[in-house]
């Protein structure tokens, strides 16, 4: 086998060039080829310094990820690192891209480091739960300070080169495309400057003030989550004193400790997750995609006008329509509104406002989306509003482009039975804020053509949002879930939880609301019929008084001018007026059978929509709760936790109730299986 790592001579320099596509991941061939590099160059007197760079797009982009958790193949990264760093001759870390995870530690490891002008530098290991481990937790501290290292390898947002050169993390900046010529003239202006420098040598100076307000600053973003706080835990390690091994030992126990540890599982589960829910069962990858250069959404309000940004966001004109004047006016005047804000804040620059507000074109007519290669309706959630509409469509727009639905409950084949072409009929479900939420599910409907399936995946890319296949079914695959805890939760209500209760035990399972707040946060009033004296249910009674949630100022909770919640003694009260009238007696409670019966139902349903296929996999279903519904990253998704919690639990927990147990996850319980 051919090694990704070949070395170049020039003059005293020796160049060692890994080229290991797509993003040089620092398997074992790639170590094994460096370690061979670096040797050759220790050996030969006529080598006076090294430079280590990559081909490609990019430097060093991290580790091999599909060798974790198989028996790792020498060297391992940190004993090629202290060999590097150790080497009594001047190594050069050339860097471009992004060098990243192990990528990062490798220029860390190196005596000097000059980089590219778009060059960024990082430790994203956090993300999977884990952290720098190969001495990255105890080098970062070492160059650059403790407020950077916390920043890097506690939250792992990499940084850009010239951020990097003012902290002292690298050496120099390159010219635009002369990073080779650059790096072998700095190896041989630093080949006879003695003594070399190490990271590992440098104190640390400890910086305990920084820590406090970094914890502070951070206590939300890291609730629930392991690894911040081993990687704020490592940092501290390298300042308090301690010899580097000793730093370097501290780090390898918290990296492996994260590793073993379930967090870090769900969190690589979710990466690969992501990735495989781009894939579409039974289409060809070459397939040819139908051209998206124009899009036509129907309805400016808050998500027409959110799914209008994704597109002009990503530089795709959009004619957007409106029945009404006054409220297409109000829409497109929010979009700028949001555009401006963001440019507020530094996220866009005005002249990038211009260009979406220009790409825009409002409308009163339907006639204007004749020549548009999508149509995304986003109006009123009802039946026969939604066929009235792409029968018109249908009769409009060019042949050949896509016609899709914002529906999130309604029958995809349904609605494409009003066109002639049901082949170019597509779901598009995004989530609300649709300009902010990453979720779209694509819902495939019986005759939906596979090119279209697969042109409306591949442009969720290009909109940055990560689809999910789904079949039709009521709800598709999130809020088809969502409706069982909904349900059971209202439930709960009536036997004598409280609102307060099973929200807390969501929260405290890691959700960012319970099933309460999130009422409270969409509107109570949400498809309630509007009549004030029929009142069959306790949100038809919260409605009735005008308790619509926070836009109210009152729903299940009540609230004040900064639209902070206080448990309601009038909701205790309609609760207690249901129950009475009920003939239901009041119980306790358990927060496990609030798990039981709003947690471990959502599971059984998850069971359910693969039995019938209408999710591909399981790990799509943990990406649409992720993406969709914030379930907590750390657990992996439900089905992901399903599995760690064990079928046998889950089934006992639901029998226990009474529900009847999807079939699939029986099976599971039975065999010991998981969820695939």
């Amino acid at each position: 086998m051919t090694s990704p790592i070949t070395t170049e001579r020039h003059g005293d320099v020796l160049v060692i060039i890994s080229n290991s596509p797509p993003v040089n991941a620092l398997g074992a061939a790639v170590r094994q080829g460096l370690d061979a590099g670096i040797k050759e160059g220790l050996s030969d007197p006529s080598v006076k310094a090294m430079v280590i760079r990559c081909e490609g797009k990019t430097f060093f982009a991290g580790a091999d990820i599909t060798e974790f958790g198989k028996p790792m193949q020498e060297p391992g990264l940190p004993t090629l690192l202290d060999m590097i760093e150790a080497a009594d001759k001047p190594v050069i870390a050339a860097f471009h891209g992004t060098a990243l995870g192990g990528g990062c530690e490798v220029t860390l490891a190196c005596h000097y480091r000059i980089a590219d002008p778009k060059a960024v530098i990082g430790t994203p290991e956090v993300k999977l739960g884990l952290l720098p481990g190969a001495g990255g937790t105890q080098r970062i501290p070492r160059l650059a300070g403790v407020p950077l290292a916390l920043q890097m390898t506690a939250i792992g947002d990499p940084i850009p080169a010239k951020v990097a050169l003012q902290a002292g993390l690298i050496d120099r900046i390159a010219g635009e495309g002369s990073l080779a010529e650059d790096a072998i003239a700095f190896a041989r202006e630093m080949a006879d400057a003695r003594p070399l420098p190490r990271a590992s040598e440098k104190a640390a100076a400890a910086d305990p003030d920084a820590v406090a307000a970094f914890k502070a600053a951070n206590a939300k973003r890291f609730r629930g989550f392991d690894a911040p706080a081993a990687n704020i835990a490592c940092v501290e390690k390298a300042t308090d004193g301690s010899s580097f091994a000793d730093g370097i030992t501290f780090e390898r126990q918290q990296f492996m400790t994260l590793m073993l540890g379930t967090q870090s599982a769900a969190q690589r589960h979710l990466f690969f997750a992501e990735r495989q829910a781009a894939k579409i069962d039974g289409i060809a990858p070459d397939i040819t995609l139908r051209a998206i250069k124009k899009v036509g959404v129907i309805g400016a309000g808050t998500m027409g006008g959110g799914i209008s940004m994704n597109f002009l966001s990503a530089g795709i004109p959009v004619t957007i329509v409106e029945m009404q004047q006054d409220a297409l006016d109000r829409g497109t005047g929010v979009i700028r509104k949001n555009y401006e804000a963001s440019a507020a804040k530094g996220r866009m620059k005005p002249e990038q406002v211009e260009a979406a507000m220009g790409a825009l074109t409002p409308t009163l007519s339907l006639d204007d989306l004749a020549d548009c290669d999508l149509v995304i309706e986003a109006v009123y959630e009802n039946m026969d509003v939604k066929k009235e509409l792409f029968a018109k469509l249908d009769a409009i727009v060019k042949p050949g482009a896509i016609l899709a639905s914002n529906t999130s409950y309604l029958n995809i084949d349904e609605i494409a039975s009003s066109t002639s072409r049901p082949q170019d009929v597509v779901g598009m479900h995004f989530f609300s804020p649709a300009n902010v939420m990453k979720l779209l599910e694509v819902v495939r409907g019986a005759k939906t053509a596979d090119d279209v399936l697969a042109t409306v995946m591949a442009l969720a890319k290009t909109i940055r949002k990560v689809a999910v296949v789904s079949g039709v079914c009521h709800g598709f695959i999130g809020n088809r879930m969502l409706m069982p805890r909904q349900v059971e939760a209202n439930k709960l209500l009536m036997e004598g939880a409280t609102p307060e209760q099973i929200d807390r035990v969501h929260v405290e399972f890691g959700m960012p609301m319970g099933p309460f707040q999130m009422s409270d946060l969409a509107g109570v009033d949400i498809g309630w019929h509007r009549d004030p004296t029929r009142i069959e249910s306790i949100r038809d009674a919260l409605c009735a008084e005008d308790r619509w949630g926070q836009k109210k100022g009152a729903g299940f909770y009540d609230y004040d001018e900064k639209r902070n919640p206080t448990p309601s003694a009038r909701v205790a009260e309609i609760i207690e007026d249901f129950r009475s009238r009920s003939n239901l007696p009041k119980r306790e409670i358990t927060d496990e059978e609030i798990i039981e019966r709003t947690l471990y139902t959502m599971v059984n349903e998850g069971a359910l929509i693969l039995e019938e296929k209408m999710a591909q996999r399981a790990s799509d279903i943990d990406v649409v709760w992720i993406y969709g519904y914030g379930w907590p990253v750390y657990r992996g998704g439900p089905m992901f936790w399903a599995d760690t919690e064990g079928a046998k639990k889950i089934v006992a927990g639901l029998e226990k109730h009474g529900f009847t147990v999807a079939e699939l996850l029986k099976a599971n319980a039975e065999s010991g299986g998981r969820f695939k």
